[in-house]
């Protein structure tokens, strides 16, 4: 894009700089910044990213949109081979820019949102997509209103497009659609994430269909097996087209015959015109067999052949943190799930621990963040899901660790042990591990577990 176009996208002032130039990388950081990339500096809670602007152009960038920074006009003659302009409010700036882009590009963009699943799902849609297209994906869990717009800046001659959408509120959704003008929408599930901030899961339903006010044709993809999902289905089948996708509930594509293993599953995919799929997944764990499904019907109404499907799901990678298997040096399995955590995971991720055959089963669990006046009956679930799946120990961390373990203590087998820090949990681990164990390691970001994974 031209300085030009910029400028007038943004209704922003040009301070400095030939409206000739063009840019084509975009960075909100200093750190990261690369040679002629244009930055944008986004005020966050303690900074303003627009007072870095000189040490955005002293690491090599061409250009700065920024709020207004009482720049001299010594500080024009040093910067005069530079692009600087100044607007009201650069998180807006990016957001316009971003639909901007957006607008330049004829092609697929399957948004992806849900309480739980999204960023396995866009892994393996994506891998599915990119056998028939071009593909640019969300990189890693960029999917709020810095992220996505972050990544619709960075299409260059891709032909499609697979981005995650994440929510805490009402109205987060709707801007992010509005934003990224989606052909092909996708619901994982609705659970029990943000109702602390949202109410109640019908409420969290309602933020989520958000997802369709920015598409000019509604086309959304769901799994037919989440049951608000299942009851929004039957009620709009005939208003919208609605794509299902399940393994209990009657769906266009159905999973048959599966095969759950450790380190991977199988099952037998078959659509409502009895064609059928094989399909081989490299991780364990049936939530990935949904996911499968969710990557097949997206297949499927890209046209894509069934061996270009099959291929996209049996070679797909997963972002590292979300059930990121590792075998470590002492012959320990560890389940790398730290990133994040809700109810519904945290029991997915326990079904799949409890199946193992491993020497112990060892689940090292933190709080779920954002639950509210939930968060005492959902970490007792947890715990009851703990005592369900035989885990041989459990080591809890957090304010709703009591919880967990009331849960939990039902079963007599199950050694409980409630520690304080992080650093202590790593400690007991190291004293406890032995060859043959497999730990699960999962909790809500904010508790950093992912620092016990580094360390061992």
């Amino acid at each position: 894009m031209k300085i030009e176009e910029i400028v007038k996208v943004i209704n922003g002032n040009l301070i400095i700089g030939n409206k000739e130039i063009e840019v084509e990388n975009f960075s909100k950081d200093t750190r990261t910044i690369q040679k002629d990339d244009i930055y944008i500096g986004i005020k966050g809670q303690n900074f303003d990213g627009s007072s870095f602007w000189k040490q955005a152009l002293d690491a090599g960038a061409k250009a700065v949109i920024i709020s207004k920074q009482n720049i001299t006009e010594e500080e024009k003659i040093i910067y005069k081979d530079k692009v600087i302009i100044e607007v009201e409010d650069t998180l807006n700036a990016l957001y316009e820019i971003a639909k901007y882009k957006r607008s330049k590009y004829n092609i697929p963009v399957i948004a992806i949102t849900g309480s739980v699943g999204k960023t396995s799902t866009k892994d393996i849609v994506a891998s599915v997509v990119s056998q028939k297209f071009k593909t640019l994906k969300t990189e890693g869990n960029n999917n709020n209103n810095i992220g996505l717009p972050l990544t619709i800046l960075k299409l260059k001659n891709e032909e499609a497009l697979v981005v995650e959408m994440g929510m805490n509120h009402f109205g987060e959704i709707s801007l992010l659609t509005n934003i990224a003008k989606p052909t092909l929408a996708i619901i994982t599930n609705i659970g029990t994430s943000h109702i602390g901030n949202l109410g109640s899961r019908e409420n969290i339903l309602k933020a989520k269909l958000e997802i369709l006010e920015g598409m000019k044709i509604p086309k959304v993809i769901i799994n037919n097996d989440n049951d608000l999902l299942h009851k929004w289905y039957n009620e709009n089948k005939n208003k919208i087209e609605i794509h299902t996708y399940g393994i209990k509930n009657e769906s266009e594509i159905m999973a048959q015959n599966i095969e759950l293993g450790e380190e991977e599953s199988k099952f037998l995919a078959k659509s409502k015109d009895n064609e059928e799929l094989q399909i081989n997944i490299p991780v364990g764990g049936e939530h990935f067999i949904y996911n499968a499904l969710c990557g097949i019907s997206v297949g499927k109404l890209l046209g894509l052949s069934n061996e270009k499907i099959e291929k996209g799901i049996s070679t797909f990678e997963l972002t590292k943190k979300r059930m990121d298997i590792k075998n470590l040096k002492n012959g320990v399995t560890l389940i790398n799930d730290s990133y994040n955590a809700s109810y519904e995971s945290m029991k997915a991720s326990l079904e799949y621990l409890s199946k193992r055959t491993d020497l112990r089963k060892i689940a090292v669990l933190g709080d779920m963040l954002e639950l509210g006046e939930y968060s005492k009956e959902l970490h007792k679930k947890v715990g009851e899901e703990v005592a369900k799946g035989n885990i041989d120990i459990l080591i809890c961390r957090g304010e709703y660790s009591q919880d967990i373990i009331e849960g939990a203590k039902n079963n007599k087998k199950t050694k409980i042990i409630k520690l304080n820090t992080n650093d202590e949990i790593l400690k007991k681990l190291q004293e406890i591990l032995k060859e043959g164990d497999v730990v699960l390691i999962k909790a809500s970001n904010a508790m950093k577990f992912y620092e016990i994974c580094q360390k061992l």
